[in-house]
């Protein structure tokens, strides 16, 4: 991949901070976290990671690698992109070099052949928690989220409260969860359950959650009778780094934001109006405005993110030649099973998303050249979206012509410290 010239770049990125800066950093927040503890309420690990994230690149605008491990896109069109977990661990250790704050595991349910076409859309895919763990011991700074399905099986909180704290130590307080409770009756065969209203699996949800988050608090055994769930004498040792892990839902819907506002540290939104970039900016500043209110109405507060799948090229006529390429290519036989998958749920955030862009995939897409990629997520950002969730083509030459190529341009734009 040919450099990309940064002559118009007057202001030089300084370099990342060294390993030793992060451990000292790391043991001045844990000390201030014991003296603040003393006199104040325990404080989300978000609020506490944001307090070690001012010393480095994460200051302005949340920068968040989305890497799906299995296949992102409805197009056969050749890639690198691989659900295996070595493809994976690379991405985010060079993510995680290139300054980015998080990555994201997906997780889905999928029977044999995934959605069907020629690609076997999803079929293959590594279950996130676990991959997670592994990542956990290979990373220093990056924030690391799994998706768990929290109504599927036999999962019980204290099994998640006592494994989760597990992984944060692994991570040093990195880890946290993205609270799915699952939109398809298909899924939830799979395990043997039936199809639960919506709202209820909310209010289900939001039970699990709460004794999640007191056996995490808790310094003596746990007795309750929950109307979904029971524990007796149960204690969880050791306690996550931070008070709790990062707790996460992307929703769209009155129940889904309510549980947003009174649990959850980020919300993955989507956009109210499709994935046309120009229509999703138009529409974003009143959802954002609705999420964000119902978290100032508990006295919380929201950060919205929102996953753009990027396509970005030197000029905005080669990005736009790459992406039709990408659609010439399009898995139809795959596009129409998820969509057909999806019809079968209730999931309110999608609505509005036609099939047509299924071929390239992500909430939003972005495409052109670095200057209007980052014109665009300068609107994302005046819309109220504190983060993007970025989704890739091709992640690892993508990733790295956008760290080159844009990365620098968010820097003087203020999107990014320098």
């Amino acid at each position: 991949m040919p450099h990309r010239p940064q002559t118009r770049i007057t202001a030089s990125a300084s370099p990342p901070p060294s390993e030793e800066a992060w451990l000292a950093a790391r043991r001045v927040a844990r000390e201030l976290d014991r003296i603040l503890d003393e006199a104040d309420p325990p404080r989300t690990a978000v609020d506490r990671a944001s307090a070690e994230l001012r010393l480095s690149t994460r200051q302005v605008y949340n920068l968040l690698a989305r890497y799906r491990v299995d296949r992102r896109v409805s197009s056969l069109l050749p890639r690198t992109t691989d659900w295996r977990f070595d493809y994976n661990a690379a991405l985010t250790k060079r993510a995680e070099q290139l300054g980015f704050d998080l990555v994201f595991g997906l997780a889905q349910w999928a029977s044999k052949g995934g959605y069907g076409g020629i690609s076997k859309y999803r079929e293959e895919s590594l279950d996130p928690f676990i991959a997670v763990t592994a990542l956990s011991a290979m990373t220093q700074r990056i924030l690391l989220i799994s998706t768990i399905h929290v109504l599927f099986g036999p999962w019980h909180p204290l099994h998640l409260a006592k494994f989760g704290a597990t992984i944060d130590h692994i991570s040093g307080g990195r880890w946290g969860i993205n609270v799915v409770t699952g939109y398809s009756p298909r899924e939830v065969r799979m395990f043997g359950g039936q199809h639960i209203e919506h709202d209820r699996r909310y209010e289900m949800a939001g039970e699990f959650t709460d004794i999640l988050c007191r056996l995490w608090g808790e310094t003596e055994d746990l007795t309750l009778r929950g109307k979904f769930w029971s524990l007796e004498k149960a204690f969880v040792t050791p306690k996550p780094v931070y008070a709790r892990p990062i707790l996460v839902n992307a929703t769209g819907s009155p129940a889904g934001i309510a549980f947003a506002a009174t649990y959850s540290d980020l919300v993955f939104i989507t956009s109210p109006a499709g994935h046309e970039i120009d229509a999703a900016l138009a529409a974003l500043p009143a959802h954002n405005a609705v999420i964000k209110a119902a978290g100032t109405e508990r006295g919380r507060e929201l950060r919205t993110i929102i996953n753009p799948m990027i396509v970005c090229r030197e000029t905005d006529r080669e990005a736009q030649r790459y992406h039709q390429a990408i659609l010439d290519a399009a898995d139809h036989g795959a596009i129409e099973g998820f969509v057909s998958h999806q019809q079968t749920g209730d999931a309110v955030a999608w609505k509005a998303h036609g099939d047509k862009h299924r071929a390239l995939g992500g909430n939003i897409q972005i495409i052109g050249s670095p200057e209007h990629v980052v014109d665009k997520l300068i609107g994302l950002k005046r819309a109220g979206c504190d983060g993007i969730q970025i989704a890739f083509f091709d992640f690892a030459p993508d990733l790295e012509f956008f760290g080159d190529a844009v990365l620098p341009l968010m820097k003087q734009a203020g999107l990014r410290s320098a």
